[in-house]
């Protein structure tokens, strides 16, 4: 690696460690040095030295008297430019696209909606049988694979509020409580979802959680496609891909990122 090919990687990482240092700081509202550097995982000295830089631009302003550091009107006057609020169909669309072509099969993007959930994008990839469009269509949270992650992780990280009738769509839907609580624990545990034929026969899907900067999930990235090419070691493939476009738009959506 030449010189200067290495000191631009020194200066994008200093730059995406400065955005996560402003992530940090909108969470917190008001946080110390060794606060901030220990959130966004860099040594007390580089968040000092970035928060200096941030501080020259009007990004951030010290309090009076202690020390800490809270968002400067410099970013206030960003915000005024942008939408008031975030578009999670355009924040996700390029990943979401790119996802599709890479594992070759329907990838959705669903939120939480009251009793259920809701596709609101969709992208098909190149397989000659793919999944119907979802977009619009609602399903539940027991049967899905987004459903499943919201419940697995929902709201404040309370207790999952498991709905008190689980409907049986085909014969794989889980309908008891205590087996559907054991699958979240082991959704929370690795991350991902999965829905083998549980809301449509032949159909297989899983999900990975979209985050904000508060670290709450506030969509699913969903992988679908018919249970013939979705088996075995496909799925685990499949299930890293999702896993990393969803932390990627995550990231886009203000989720900080460390290190």
């Amino acid at each position: 690696m030449s010189e200067q090919t290495g000191r631009r990687d020194d200066n994008v990482r200093s730059v995406d460690r400065a955005l996560s240092i402003l992530q940090v700081v909108a969470q917190h509202g008001v946080l110390g040095v060794t606060e901030i550097a220990k959130a966004v995982g860099v040594h007390k000295s580089t968040a000092f030295r970035l928060l200096a830089t941030l501080e020259s631009r009007g990004m951030v302003q010290q309090t009076q008297g202690r020390g800490d550091y809270r968002l400067g009107y410099a970013v206030v006057q960003l915000a005024s430019g942008a939408m008031s609020r975030a578009d999670l169909t355009l924040v996700s669309r390029e990943v979401t696209q790119r996802l599709a072509e890479r594992v070759g099969e329907t990838v959705n993007v669903a939120i939480h909606d009251a009793t259920g959930v809701i596709s609101i994008d969709q992208h098909t990839g190149p397989s000659a049988i793919t999944t119907v469009d979802w977009v619009g269509r609602r399903g539940p949270l027991h049967a899905t694979a987004a459903g499943k992650l919201f419940l697995a992780f929902p709201d404040h990280g309370g207790s999952p509020a498991i709905p008190r009738k689980l409907v049986g769509y085909t014969e794989h839907t889980v309908t008891n409580r205590a087996e559907l609580a054991a699958q979240l624990v082991e959704i929370r545990e690795r991350g991902w979802s999965l829905c083998r034929e549980e809301q449509e026969l032949g159909l297989v899907a899983l999900g990975a959680p979209l985050r904000d900067f508060n670290n709450s999930v506030v969509a699913a990235v969903v992988v679908s496609g018919p249970s013939f090419r979705l088996t075995g070691a496909a799925i685990v493939g499949i299930a890293a891909s999702t896993v990393e476009a969803a932390e990627e738009i995550s990231h886009r959506n203000g989720l900080p990122k460390r290190g």
